[in-house]
Parts: structure tokens; C-alpha cells; sequence
């Protein structure tokens, strides 16, 4: 992985996710970390849509959703998830 190719995840905070069917599913509220290899394991959905709430997802002790993180396929102007791999 090059330079050019990094993420930031500042710049993922605040972006709308959606599926591959372009349903919206919230935005990037946070992102949980595996602290000893900085890999991503799961993003923080804030205002989540009414569609999410037909989901059973995963949440926080605080009920915040979470999506896995390796159901993203794509981060551009939006973070496209593959929704057969997180129910």
C-alpha cells in the first residue's frame, strides 16, 4: 500500500453508509479499533435510518450500532457496505 492509498479514519467520520443497493443505513459516527494491531474491526453508526432498525446488527453496550467493518467494499463519497455480510 502506497501513500496515496491510505485512509484516514478522520476522513471516514461523517460519511453516509449504504448498501449495495443504495439503501441508507446512517453515517460514520466512530470506528472501534484492535488496539495491539490498528486493524478497523467495527464502524459506529450515528443517526441511523429506519431501515437499519429491521436489521438484528450487532451494538454497543450503549446501543450504538455497529457495522463490521469487513463488510465495506467501498469508501469514496460514501461507504458502501455488502449487507448479506453483516446479517
Amino acid at each position: 500500500m502506497n501513500e496515496k492509498d491510505k485512509v484516514y479514519s478522520k476522513e471516514l467520520v461523517g460519511k453516509t453508509v449504504v448498501s449495495k443497493s443504495g439503501k441508507k443505513f446512517g453515517e460514520v459516527g466512530d470506528m472501534i479499533f484492535e488496539v495491539g494491531s490498528g486493524e478497523l474491526i467495527h464502524i459506529v453508526l450515528k443517526a441511523p435510518t429506519s431501515y437499519i432498525d429491521k436489521l438484528e446488527l450487532e451494538k454497543t453496550k450503549d446501543n450504538e450500532i455497529l457495522i463490521p467493518f469487513s463488510a465495506v467494499i467501498a469508501s469514496g463519497d460514501y461507504i458502501v457496505v455488502a449487507e448479506e455480510d453483516i446479517i
